[in-house]
Formats: structure tokens, sequence, C-alpha cells
């Protein structure tokens, strides 16, 4: 194993380990669940959006596996005090990273995507997902979810 994998390795055991923003918001926060039937992950995410459009706090709940659970506590210290604008950004960016890198069969075609323009830093960590396709819906249910929170949000 590389050095960088091993540090990716790393950082993923970390967020499962010691999750960032684990708990509720309290009513009026929007609740939004999420749940992957294949493997049983579960993921619970509580958001304020503020008069401005930031998300000026989320937690994070659940169960599952330590990427769908890492996943989820490293989006949320990506986007917590970024604007709703910001936010999507960086979902689109790290749903670019988990598509880019070759599909499901393989196909050196799909290599030549770009690379995602957004700074993701430690969510980097998750880009070997890519290598087991069954997995990616572990690593995207908490921003598949989180899309829809700020949806209900902001609507």
């Amino acid at each position: 194993m590389s050095g960088l994998e091993e540090l990716y390795k790393e950082i993923i055991i970390d967020h499962y380990r010691s999750p960032r923003n684990k708990g509720e918001l309290p009513p009026p926060a929007t609740r939004t669940e999420g749940f992957n039937p294949l493997c049983g992950d579960e993921i619970v995410i509580y958001i304020d959006v503020d008069s401005n459009g930031v998300l000026s706090d989320i937690k994070i709940g659940g169960q599952g596996c330590s990427i769908s659970q890492s996943s989820a506590s490293m989006m949320s210290a990506a986007v917590k005090g970024k604007t709703v604008a910001e936010a999507q950004e960086i979902i689109g960016g790290f749903k670019a990273m988990m598509s880019v890198h070759g599909d499901a069969l393989g196909d050196p075609a799909s290599e030549a995507t770009a690379e995602p323009e957004v700074d993701l830093g430690d969510l980097e960590a998750l880009k070997g997902v890519v290598k087991f396709p069954v997995r990616i819906k572990c690593a995207t249910l908490s921003w598949n979810t989180l899309t829809q929170a700020i949806d209900e949000a902001t609507a």
C-alpha cells in the first residue's frame, strides 16, 4: 500500500471512529433520511439554513458501513458554514469524483473525464471507492440525502 493510500485509509477510519457533527438538531431544522436497501446503510441529516442561505449547522446520524459513515462525517465537515451554492458545488465535485475514475465495467474511455474542479480536501480519501462499484452507493448515500435536505430546506 502506498503512503497516500495509507493516509487515505487513516482518514476514513478516523471519520468512522470519531464522526464529526454527530447528533440531532431540534425543529425547525430540516430532517431528512436516506437508506440504501442493498446493504442496509442508513443516514439521517439535520440542517439549518439561515436567512443568508448558509448551512449554519448540520448534524448526522444513522448506521452503516465504514464508507457510508465516514463519507457522511467528511461531508458534514466540508459543507458546514458554506452557502447553499457552495455546498451544491462541493456535492457536484464529490459526485464527479465518484464517477470520474472509470465505470463499473472498467471502461478506460471514462478515464478521460476531467477531474472535479472543486478542492475536495480530505474527501479525496474516498476516491478509491470507485474501484469497488457496489460501494459507490455507500459513499454517495449521505450526499444524495444532503441534496434532498437542501431542496426541502430551500423550497
